[in-house]
């Protein structure tokens, strides 16, 4: 039996023990197990695990073995009615109750499983330093999420955090207070009872001020009888729903606190309390940053920045090392070998258009010129014609440069980003065989709840409305003069989800059209994809709550008006047709990459030209 055929069998065997292990531990053979490319996942009844690859050295077993156990524990030790009950809206509040609940499902099942202790502490510390924990100096580098499930994972299994994550996590417990380490004491113990320790994660939420607290914190247990199953289902149904109207509430800047009058007569007593002992604790970490002033109205509100001496715009290889990011780039590979047949296939199809249009064609039926023999039949039959002649000539197929500009908030984390990274690779190697010149750009924010910017924001006093109140980060993947072959290592690190925080959209924009306008082609082209709109609850929390959306509506009117660019977006699960003249909304990451590819067709289609020709003699006056 030849190497590859071993190899074959021994992850065939691999993946045949590892379902059937699953299988085991959650108790239940109902369980269908896929093995995909892209991150471990359950969706009812249904395990998706990560592809092995042939070679499956003890370090990626582990990884898979781990992911298994997880999924498999989650099957045997988590309600959805119960977890459901008492979801919270905001997205950040619900990304925290998830983790809390999957910390407690692993402890709970590994418990008196040694090996699947030892297997789920093998991912957790594998997750840890791929994320940089290590390498982070600041509390505020840590995502909220993350901290609270360690620190939480720590009390109830009794076993420390993974060395990667210690020196954040002292960070967090020196400052964590009184009433969130109570919190935490609760939840290890409760973390038998998933009723009881749904009530105590919502406690610790309160206290971090990321959801209100309940207002019947013991609830009877005809609660979780027919009441309780009735309140499940309801809250089943509407998770999708629920989960959508959080998202759009947290993509818009609305603050679950912030009621549309600010008056404060309309708020109610508790509430103002609240909000005084917020505006006076800002080192309270994690949650809505307080809302100290009131805002001037939303009509008189000009964009700004508090500051821009915290921002930056850095080359993606100088965001890590480049050991990882090779691994990063081996990690996409692999997801390419998923999606690259379908991809490749409408990537071909644009390049044969582009091909076409930079071939040379001829001009037929001329007076003079070179003989067109194809048309001497017609004269054989009808002598009275006249010859005809042909002349070739160039088409006239001017040079291109195409930039992507790619959301990399939070929100974009797992499949979205990972479809976005292989569409970006792709597209810049079509592209770059026609001779189009190709930009891949990101942009996100260097911090959760602001950084630098909010620190000195709150040392000067906190005066008021100062604008916006996060550090930027934009990322350069692959400049445009740079060939595919030098930057393809960079689209990894798309995949590194500690880069993935906050969007500011409208900065982001308007730094890729500069960028587009020093470029010397003539056609400029530029593609969006993001998830949602703008989020940074820092600058939201102390300005209206339109405000990031609303300069980003600004900004692509003036650069749509002004014609300089061609401004294509593409959402995911959101519409951006209302922000975008030429926009498409798709539901699922896996439509983006024929997606790109079509508009791109379109764009570059004869009758794009043509209107591309007359936007071009519309401007001139402007140009001028």
């Amino acid at each position: 039996m030849s190497g590859s055929s071993k190899d074959n069998t021994r992850s065939e065997d691999f993946k045949r023990a590892t379902a059937g292990v699953l299988r085991a531990i959650a108790q239940t053979d109902e369980v269908q197990v896929a093995f995909q490319p892209g991150p471990s996942g359950l969706a009812g009844k249904r395990a998706r695990l990560p592809l092995p690859t042939r070679a499956l050295p003890p370090q990626e077993m582990a990884r898979l073995r781990g992911a298994a156990d997880s999924l498999a524990l989650r099957i045997r030790h988590h309600d959805d009615m119960v977890h459901n009950a008492r979801m919270p809206a905001r997205r950040e509040a619900k990304d925290v109750y998830d983790a809390l609940e999957q910390a407690r499902v692993e402890v709970v099942g590994s418990k008196y499983m040694d090996g699947v202790a030892a297997n789920l502490d093998a991912k957790l510390a594998e997750e840890c330093e791929a994320e940089g924990y290590d390498r982070m100096t600041r509390k505020d580098q840590l995502p909220i999420q993350a901290a609270l499930s360690l620190l939480a994972r720590e009390r109830m299994s009794g076993r420390p955090a993974p060395a990667a994550a210690q020196k954040m996590l002292q960070l967090w417990r020196d400052t964590l207070g009184e009433d969130a380490t109570a919190a935490i004491e609760e939840l290890a113990t409760a973390r038998e009872n998933q009723v009881a320790f749904t009530r105590a994660a919502r406690k610790l939420l309160a206290v971090m001020e990321l959801a209100e607290a309940e207002v019947d914190a013991e609830p009877d247990q005809s609660e979780e009888g027919d009441d309780g199953e009735q309140s499940g289902q309801q809250d089943n149904s509407q998770e999708g729903e629920g989960q959508s109207e959080s998202e759009s509430e947290s993509m818009l800047g609305a603050q679950p606190e912030e009621a549309e009058g600010e008056a404060s007569d309309d708020q109610s007593g508790d509430e103002a309390e609240e909000d005084a002992a917020a505006a006076e604790g800002d080192d309270k970490p994690g949650g809505p940053q307080p809302r100290r002033d009131k805002p001037i109205p939303d009509s008189d509100a000009t964009y700004k920045s508090y500051t821009r001496a915290f921002d930056e715009e850095v080359a993606a290889e100088d965001l890590c090392d480049a050991e990882e990011l090779s691994r990063l780039r081996q990690q996409l590979d692999q997801q390419l070998q998923h999606l690259q047949g379908v991809v490749s296939k409408l990537a071909n199809r644009l390049q044969r258009r582009l091909l076409a249009q930079q071939t040379r064609a001829w001009d037929f039926d001329l007076e003079e010129g070179i003989l067109d023999a194809a048309r001497l039949a017609r004269v054989i039959i009808n002598p009275m014609l006249a010859l005809s002649y042909k002349r070739e000539r160039d088409t006239d197929f001017r040079d291109t440069v195409v930039t992507l500009l790619i959301d990399n908030s939070g929100s974009m984390r797992g499949r979205p980003i990972t479809v976005a990274a292989m569409c970006g690779d792709i597209l810049s190697r079509t592209l770059e065989r026609c001779a189009v010149k190709v930009e891949v750009l990101g942009f996100t924010t260097r911090a959760w709840k602001g950084g630098q910017s909010r620190e000195r924001w709150v040392a000067e006093g906190k005066p008021r409305n100062p604008g916006r109140l996060n550090d930027l980060r934009h990322i350069i993947y692959k400049s445009a003069d740079s060939p595919w072959r030098r930057a393809r290592k960079n689209l990894g690190l798309m995949l590194r989800e500690g880069l993935l925080k906050e969007n500011i959209d409208g900065e982001a924009l308007q730094w890729a059209y500069r960028r587009m306008l020093a470029r010397p082609e003539h056609r400029r082209i530029l593609m969006v994809i993001s998830d949602g709109a703008p989020v940074d609850d820092s600058t939201l929390s102390v300005n209206p709550g339109n405000y990031l959306e609303r300069h980003l509506r600004d900004t692509i009117r003036e650069i749509e008006n002004r014609n300089l660019v061609e401004l294509i977006a593409i959402g995911i699960g959101h519409d951006v047709t209302r922000y975008y003249r030429r926009a498409v909304t798709i539901v699922d990451a896996e439509e983006l990459g024929g997606t790109m590819m079509s508009k791109l067709t379109e764009l570059f289609d004869e009758n794009a030209a043509e209107a591309w020709a007359r936007a071009s003699m519309e401007r001139a006056p402007l140009v001028a």
